[in-house]
């Protein structure tokens, strides 16, 4: 059975949406980086790009978004800070829209681990207040109780301190062997020690530790989590 007229239309308009994408990217591709000509380029296709990308009402939506620009500026023509656009493998659609929902799930879990930490402290706290509250107490009762901690926290923790195939304590900033993915991990579930700590523990400036756990940290804890199922 034949495609419709109205079929015929759609596919037309999809494919001359796809020509006239593929031709932006090589118009801007052929000017060096760091040109007003690339840079315009680059504006026309993230103005046509825009509306065709993948949309959520999270709150974090308009940073994985800005992150996802970043990337494309820095990568659409040449490999800057991963691997550079393919026009043969995807549209950039299908390109950029990947990268957005890898960044989305980056917030899902730091957002998850920042939850954890939010209902530890209050556990203190509440549990605290209740003793001031309730005149004499039995000592065992003012002691905090323990925080509530998921399941799937401990089992990052394990996962990560196990490090069974050796791939964590593989991964270092260049220059500094001792900083691993598997320490970093480590040193950023819930209670994180703060980047700056961080910083001035290893010597590192806190751009080049966030840059490292962004790229090979997350991505890590990433394939992890969906292998167990936590999105």
């Amino acid at each position: 059975m034949g495609s419709s007229p109205y079929q015929n239309t759609v596919l037309q308009c999809m494919d001359s949406s796809h020509h006239q994408l593929r031709q932006l990217v090589q118009d801007a591709c052929q000017h060096p980086s760091g040109s007003l000509q690339r840079q315009k380029k680059l504006t026309q296709l993230i103005r046509e790009l825009t509306p065709r990308l993948w949309h959520t009402s999270d709150a974090y939506y308009a940073d994985a978004l800005q992150q996802t620009w970043i990337y494309f500026c820095r990568n659409l023509c040449e490999a800057t800070t991963g691997r550079a656009y393919d026009p043969d493998q995807a549209n950039p659609v299908t390109w950029l829209n990947a990268y957005l929902k890898r960044r989305l799930q980056d917030f899902r879990i730091a957002e998850n681990a920042q939850r954890v930490t939010t209902i530890s402290q209050s556990s203190l706290l509440k549990n605290r207040k209740g003793s001031d509250e309730g005149g004499l107490l039995d000592p065992i009762d003012r002691l905090p109780a323990p925080p509530d901690i998921p399941p799937w926290l401990d089992q990052v923790k394990n996962w990560a301190t196990a490090d069974a195939d050796g791939s964590l304590s593989a991964t270092y900033i260049s220059h500094h062997p001792e900083v691993t993915a598997q320490r970093l991990i480590l040193k950023r579930l819930p209670p994180e020690t703060p980047w700056k700590t961080l910083s001035a523990e290893y010597g590192i400036s806190v751009g080049t530790l966030s840059s490292f756990y962004q790229r090979q940290c997350l991505t890590k804890l990433r394939a992890f989590g969906q292998a167990q199922g936590y999105f």
